[in-house]
């Protein structure tokens, strides 16, 4: 077998492991069961959640925040190497360079990318990514809308572009830390206390973003970033909720606090919460630090997920503008 050919298999056979790995979407809480607190209050063919709460006057407001013009990149490099959670992956390969071709030579090269694409690295969590003993936002039963081939229902490409005020939360700053430690539970109170030391108050339709100072473990020690972290509660992500926020990020792998010490034998409670009770986004693995240095609290929040019908969720680099 040729070079070329030996590579072109190879692709092949990354592409079937790829579909196998993300048909297997539904993370499941080892307690939880099905209830009817799942059903959107936008009616019983929503698909969109919170963010039928992002109206065009919400928009209008966030832009009017802008004032030096200055753009924070939020999203991380996506690279060998990087965090992955459990058996996730990611390979980039450059199959061959393409030419020269015609009078002028004409080189090119492209990529294939081998990947979880839409749960590896800066990570948006779509409502097919999350559920409930096999039920999911809106009450949609897995059965019915879960396929091989990618979701009927809930796919990413039904959330639409966030442009809205965000607010970040400084729980590190807070409590005096440069990092927060691993299974710190940010609180309530240490939510309410960073906004008012911070001088700021969370509206309908915000995007939150909490910085923990762990994502300075990012690449530098992977083996403990991805152990676990802290982060918000099932208290905090229920006031969260309550606030009527579209968004909630932070700079770790899994935005709630772990290991879980209130629920020490769950997975994944809060993203359940906010994902499949309130239909409330998570956005995972962000880089908080610049935003966290220049003491920026409140911005203009951009992100738009990629339009890949069915998927779980999306990869991106979403930005605040100062």
């Amino acid at each position: 077998m040729n070079n070329k050919l030996r590579i072109t298999h190879q692709l092949q056979t990354l592409a079937v492991v790829f579909l196998i790995l993300t048909s297997a979407v539904a993370v499941r809480s080892q307690d939880a069961k099905p209830s009817e607190d799942c059903r959107s209050p936008w009616g019983p063919d929503d698909q969109r959640g919170a963010m039928n709460r992002l109206t065009p006057a919400k928009t209008l407001a966030a832009a009017a925040l802008i004032k030096q013009g200055k753009v924070y990149q939020l999203g991380r490099d996506y690279e060998a190497g990087m965090p992955l959670y459990g058996s996730r992956s990611y390979k980039i390969i450059i199959p061959e360079m393409h030419g020269p071709d015609g009078p002028n030579q004409l080189t090119w090269n492209e990529e294939y990318v081998a990947s979880q694409i839409g749960q590896v690295g800066t990570q948006f969590d779509g409502f097919g990514h999350i559920g409930i003993n096999g039920r999911f936002f809106n009450c949609n039963e897995a059965k019915d809308f879960v396929r091989a081939e990618g979701m009927t229902k809930l796919g990413v490409e039904n959330v639409g572009a966030f442009f809205t005020r965000g607010v970040l939360i400084d729980a590190a700053g807070f409590k005096g830390v440069a990092r927060l430690e691993k299974g710190y539970e940010i609180t309530v109170a240490d939510i309410q206390g960073a906004l008012g030391r911070q001088g700021v108050s969370l509206r309908e339709a915000d995007a939150v973003l909490i910085h923990t100072g762990w994502g300075s473990l990012w690449m530098k020690d992977n083996a403990t970033y991805a152990s676990g972290g802290p982060g918000i509660g099932l208290a905090a992500g229920q006031w969260l909720a309550d606030q009527k926020v579209v968004l909630v990020g932070a700079d770790t792998g899994g935005v709630e606090v772990g290991p879980n010490a209130e629920f020490p034998n769950t997975e994944a409670i809060v993203h359940q919460l906010l994902i499949t009770r309130n239909g409330i986004h998570i956005l995972e693995n962000l880089d908080t630090s610049a935003l966290a240095r220049d003491k920026v609290y409140e911005f203009a929040f951009v992100f738009s997920p990629l339009k890949l019908k069915g998927a779980t969720g999306s990869p991106g680099n979403p930005i605040a503008v100062k």
